[in-house]
């Protein structure tokens, strides 16, 4: 409870904060609307002008003015200026107004007012809206206001802690996961279509006076290059595109829960189960899934803090698809290995993510579901899956791993055997971002250095980006070739088509395979995992025979096809449930 009093008195001030931006603009709305009916009248300018206001920001103007009027035969004098009281700097319209004004006053030019019929003595000089001083209010609103208001529903809606000390709690640690309570768990694609909503008010928001500000700095100052400003409303036009999009996805598909079996997700057993989705059962639909081990982390400091994923393990399957009562039932089991790393209940600093994506490509709509969920060091079994149903999904999904490989690998006749050809620009994509990546930090590096003599901080954005811009620069430029000769198997690395290592291992003397991770990307939530190959012979030695795989499955797609090319070993069944990393078998004769 205390905990929740702390809060609430750290939300107010930001909800207090919305409420008087709200208040401003429903008062200045108002003005305006009952403004239409006032009469106009001619008024003598006493005095006219704008005052300043240094910040410790910025500078703030205010317009001011002193006029006289007659209506009904009696004298007034009045001094409101416009709709919005008090001053800012958001445009030149105080400044402006402020200079109109003063010269008004100087040559003695008469002005028009508008006076209140019911109260001659209430008037203005100008009751137009200036809707962008209304859009930067906004931003108040929803972002101060909404930032309140949220946290104080999420901590009053929060359910009671758990005691942790608690031998039930102990013994199976998921239940302090008020999400994990039962087999059945939601994905967070509801969560998700609310954030992209509030991601997209939010920008709108503190874009939306834009256009009103490049609209007067194209207009009356003739500065073309404030056009730039526009890219961020085509920027929120995209976001409610996207907000758009994850709605109609959850419309169609609906809460779509899986159901562990078992539960919870087992390492060094089962992670399995069924997802039920709101469609017609169509038998060339195809649903693939997706598992990955994250760990969560912050990094930076201060004000710089961020929170990131590193993907550490990571398995894909096509699931089974069969008429269900909702429509769809999907079935999938993944087997996972031991030594990784399980879920963590409660998420603070740094924690344990099991994450399972559902993705398909489908007319209309596409499904993308996100599941967090527990996976502990159980060893259990799936109960309720059959083998049969498991075993022809991963067939379909062999089928595809051993397609994807083939387009990975070119393999050439030479005229001593066969070669396995890994060519330059196979990880076109993230190498071409990474070398925009360090190419930007290499260009604030320079002008760090260069332009504002900061040689140390230039120094260092420079370096990072150099060492980024060049490992990127050979990921995209080496090639690999791999082939069996006189019973060796040499591995030759090529930069630009130079040979620049070459290493080779007698067929005798391999022992296994292993497999490593060699490169992760990440686009928002989702991870790819690119897997490396390597034979191992019988004193630990290694060399690289295949790169480029996505995921564990591709990872042993890849050791069945080298296998087979160059006569080393049959992969176990064991090898293919996950149990095991290394490839084993007989040796095959040449």
């Amino acid at each position: 409870m205390k905990g929740k009093i702390v809060v609430t008195l750290f939300a107010l001030p930001f909800f207090a904060v919305g409420v008087w931006m709200l208040w401003s603009i429903s008062n200045t709305l108002f003005d305006a609307w009952r403004m239409q009916d006032w009469a106009a009248v001619e008024a003598s300018l006493i005095r006219g002008g704008y005052e300043s206001n240094s910040g410790s920001d910025s500078d703030t103007y205010e317009a001011y003015a002193e006029y006289s009027y007659s209506y009904g035969g009696e004298r007034y004098v009045g001094d409101r200026v416009s709709l919005s009281r008090g001053g800012d700097n958001i445009g030149g319209y105080q400044q402006e107004t402020g200079r109109r004004l003063q010269s008004k006053a100087a040559s003695g030019s008469k002005i028009l007012v508008y006076v209140d019929p019911g109260a001659p003595h209430d008037s203005i000089i100008d009751r137009r809206v200036r809707w962008g001083l209304i859009g930067f209010k906004s931003i108040f609103v929803f972002v101060f206001g909404g930032f309140g208001l949220g946290l104080l529903i999420f901590v009053w809606r929060a359910a009671p802690e758990k005691d942790a000390s608690r031998s039930e709690y102990k013994n199976s640690p998921w239940l302090l996961n008020e999400n994990w309570q039962t087999a059945t768990i939601r994905s967070s694609s509801k969560t998700a279509m609310w954030g992209a909503w509030a991601f997209a008010a939010f920008w709108n928001l503190i874009s939306a006076a834009l256009p009103f500000l490049v609209y007067e700095e194209v207009t009356r100052k003739e500065n073309y290059l404030a056009l730039i400003g526009l890219l961020f409303p085509l920027v929120g036009l995209g976001l409610l595109v996207w907000a758009i999009r994850r709605t109609l996805e959850w419309r169609r598909f609906g809460a779509a829960p899986v159901t562990l079996d078992p539960f919870p997700g087992s390492i060094g057993g089962h992670v399995g189960g069924t997802i039920d989705l709101n469609m017609p059962f169509d038998p060339a639909a195809r649903f693939q899934l997706t598992l990955n081990n994250l760990h969560s982390y912050v990094s930076g400091s201060g004000k710089s803090r961020s929170r990131k994923e590193d993907a550490i393990w990571q398995d894909t399957l096509v699931a089974h698809a069969e008429p269900g009562a909702s429509g769809t039932r999907l079935l999938f089991r993944f087997d996972v290995p031991e030594g990784l790393d399980a879920s963590d209940a409660e998420q603070g600093g740094s924690y344990h993510v099991w994450r399972l994506n559902l993705n398909a490509e489908l007319n209309g709509t596409d499904l993308d579901r996100d599941y967090d969920i527990p996976v502990y060091k159980t060893a259990m079994q799936s109960r309720h899956l059959s083998d049969r149903t498991v075993q022809k999904a991963r067939a379909v999904q062999s089928v595809i791993d051993d397609a994807s490989v083939g387009e990975i690998i070119r393999i050439r006749q030479h005229a001593s055997g066969r070669q396995l050809v890994y060519p330059m620009g196979r990880h076109a994509g993230p190498s071409l971002g990474g070398v925009l990546v360090g190419a930007i930090f290499a260009a604030a590096g320079w002008y760090f250095a260069v332009e504002e003599g900061n040689r140390i901080f230039g120094g260092i954005f420079g370096g990072v980006g150099t060492l980024i811009g060049v490992f990127c620069l050979y990921l995209l430029l080496n090639s690999l070739e791999v082939s069996k000769q006189a019973g060796n198997i040499i591995a030759v690395r090529r930069l630009l088509g130079i040979p620049v290592s070459r290493k080779q291992m007698h067929q005798n003397s391999f022992e296994r395979f292993e497999k490593k991770s060699t490169l992760k990307t990440q686009s928002g939530g989702k991870h790819i995992i690119y897997y490396s190959v390597s034979a191992v012979d019988r004193q630990g030695n290694e060399i690289v025979v295949g790169e480029g795989f996505r995921g564990e499955s591709e990872a042993k797609a890849a050791m069945r096809l080298i296998a087979k090319e160059f006569g080393l070993r049959e992969v176990s069944n064991r090898d293919l449930s996950g149990d095991l990393d290394a490839v084993s078998g007989n040796p095959l004769a040449d």
